[in-house]
C-alpha cells in the first residue's frame, strides 16, 4: 500500500503547511487513537523536542487521542529515545514524539513507538492512514480520555542512561564539552555526565523555541570544537535536536562520526565477549569500517539508508548493534531505539576501561576518502536499465577492486542522482566519480 503521509521516520513537514497543521495533527491523534485502542482502553505517552510548534501540536494530539478514548501522559521536552523508554516502562499502548530531529525549527513532525518501545510496524501506520480518511467521531462523554503529566520523567531517564554502563564506571577526572543543539537533551545529557563524575562544559543548552540545531549540535561541530580547544577538554559530545544522534570529538578537535563510534562499541563488545553476532550498517557506511570489522572477524551487513532498515536487519539476524555514519547508533542490548546519550556512554565506558583517548580507540579503523556528486535530473532515470551507466559502473568497480566501492542512487526527496565513490586512493576516487558523473549526464542527455 502506497503511503500518503508516513515516511521512513514518521510524518514531517514545514509547520503550517499540510500535513503539519493543527487540524491534521488533531485528526492524526484521533486516527492513531482509534487504531491503537482497538485492543481496549489505554494510555499514550507524548513527548517533544524544544521547537515552539511543539506546544501547539502537543495540544492537538492530546485532543485527538482523548476524543478517541485514550488517556494521555505528557512528558514535555524529552529526547526521542526517552519517550520510547517511558512508553515501555509505563506499559503504555504507544508513544508519540513531536520532533523534526535535525531539521530547523520551522519544520516539525510526529513519529510513533509501539508499547514495546519500537517503531510502529508498516501495517499499523497503514491502518492509521486509512482511518484518517474516515469522519472524526468522538467516543461517548463518559469514555473521553484524560491527560496527566509525568513530573519525574527527567530523573527516571537520567537513571536509565546511567544504568547502561557498569556501576563502577566513573568519569571522574574527565573534562567534557556537551553540545545539546538547543534541543531535547538540554536538561538531560549534562546531568547524566555530571552525575557520573565528569566536569561538563555546556553548549546549546538554552533553547528558545527557534534556535534548535541552529549552528550547534551534531550537524555543526564548530561550536563544540571552539569550546574543546579553549577549555583543553578531553572530549566533545554533540547531539542532534531530538537526541537520537551523536558525534564525538577528541582533544585536538577532530570529529569522530557514527562509523568510528560504532566501531569502538563493536570492538569493545568483542573484546569483552559480549558481541552477539555482527553489526548492521547502511549503503553509506564507510568501506573502511567494513574492512576494519573484517580484520576483527566481525560479520557485517549493509541495508538501505534509514534506522528503520537497520533495525529490521538486526531483528532478523538476532543481532543488537547497528548504526549510520550520521551518528544514529542502535544498541539493542541496552534500549529499543537509537540513543545518542547511551551510545556516547558505551564509548566512554570503553575509554575509561582501556585508559585510551578517543583517537586511540579507533586508530585501527581507516576512514577511506569519499567523493559524492549530486546531479540534477529533469526526467526520470532508471539506473538499472541504462546499459551505458551499468557499463561505467562495472568499469569503475573493476578499477577499484577490493580497495573501493561505487554507489549510484536516486534521491528519495529531490530530483537528483547521487554518485558516490570511495576507496583508499583519493585521486583515483575523484577521477572515477567524475567519470561516472559524465556517464550519467550522457545518459540523461540522450
Amino acid at each position: 500500500m502506497a503511503r500518503k503521509y508516513f515516511g521512513t521516520d514518521g510524518i514531517r513537514g514545514r509547520v503550517g503547511q499540510h500535513p503539519m497543521t493543527v487540524d491534521f495533527v488533531m485528526k492524526l491523534g484521533w486516527a492513531a487513537g482509534k487504531v491503537l485502542s482497538q485492543s481496549g482502553h489505554g494510555q499514550v505517552v507524548i513527548g517533544k523536542d524544544t521547537r515552539i510548534s511543539g506546544y501547539m501540536f502537543e495540544s492537538a494530539l492530546e485532543a485527538g487521542l482523548a476524543a478517541a478514548g485514550l488517556d494521555v501522559l505528557l512528558l514535555g521536552p524529552m529526547p526521542t529515545p526517552a519517550i520510547a523508554y517511558v512508553t515501555q516502562a509505563q506499559r503504555a499502548v504507544a508513544g508519540i514524539v513531536i520532533s523534526a530531529s535535525h531539521n530547523p525549527y520551522h519544520d516539525d513532525g510526529v513519529k510513533f513507538f509501539n508499547g514495546d518501545g519500537f517503531k510502529l510496524p508498516d501495517s499499523t501506520e497503514e491502518a492509521i492512514e486509512a482511518m484518517l480518511d474516515e469522519p472524526l467521531e468522538m467516543v461517548e462523554p463518559e469514555n473521553i480520555g484524560k491527560a496527566s503529566r509525568m513530573e519525574d520523567a527527567k530523573g527516571r531517564y537520567i537513571e536509565f542512561c546511567k544504568s547502561s554502563i557498569a556501576f563502577q564506571t566513573s568519569l571522574r577526572g574527565m573534562k567534557l564539552v556537551v553540545d545539546c543543539a538547543n534541543g531535547a537533551t538540554y536538561h538531560i545529557a549534562p546531568a547524566v555526565f555530571r552525575e557520573l563524575g565528569a566536569e561538563v562544559i555546556e553548549v546549546g543548552t538554552n533553547p528558545n523555541g527557534m534556535n534548535i540545531n541552529q549552528g550547534v549540535g551534531a550537524l555543526y561541530p564548530e561550536s563544540m570544537r571552539a569550546e574543546v580547544l579553549e577549555n583543553q577538554a578531553d572530549l566533545g559530545i554533540a547531539f542532534d535536536g531530538d537526541g537520537d544522534r551523536v558525534m564525538m570529538m577528541d582533544a585536538r578537535g577532530d570529529v569522530k562520526n557514527g562509523d568510528q563510534l560504532l566501531y569502538i562499541i563493536a570492538r569493545s563488545k568483542l573484546m569483552s565477549g559480549q558481541l552477539n553476532g555482527g553489526v548492521v550498517g547502511t549503503l553509506m557506511t564507510n568501506l573502511g569500517f567494513e574492512h576494519a570489522l573484517q580484520a576483527q572477524q566481525i560479520p557485517f551487513r549493509r541495508v538501505a539508508v534509514g534506522d528503520r532498515y537497520v533495525m529490521a536487519q538486526l531483528v532478523e539476524n538476532g543481532w543488537f548493534l547497528g548504526g549510520e555514519s550520521s551518528g544514529h547508533i542502535i544498541c539493542l542490548d541496552k534500549t529499543t531505539t537509537g540513543d545518542g546519550i547511551i551510545a556516547a556512554l558505551q564509548v566512554l565506558e570503553w575509554l575509561v576501561k582501556q585508559q585510551q583517548t578517543l583517537t586511540e580507540a579507533c586508530s585501527d579503523m581507516e576512514i577511506y576518502p569519499q567523493t559524492m556528486i549530486n546531479l540534477p535530473i529533469t526526467q526520470s532515470l532508471e539506473l538499472d536499465e541504462s546499459p551505458s551507466i551499468q557499463d561505467a559502473i562495472k568499469s569503475a568497480e573493476t578499477e577499484l577492486g577490493d580497495t573501493g566501492r561505487v554507489l549510484l542512487r536516486a534521491s528519495g526527496t529531490e530530483p537528483l542522482i547521487r554518485v558516490m565513490v570511495e576507496g583508499q586512493n583519493a585521486p583515483q576516487v575523484e577521477k572515477i566519480a567524475a567519470e561516472l558523473a559524465q556517464a550519467v549526464k550522457r545518459a540523461t542527455a540522450g
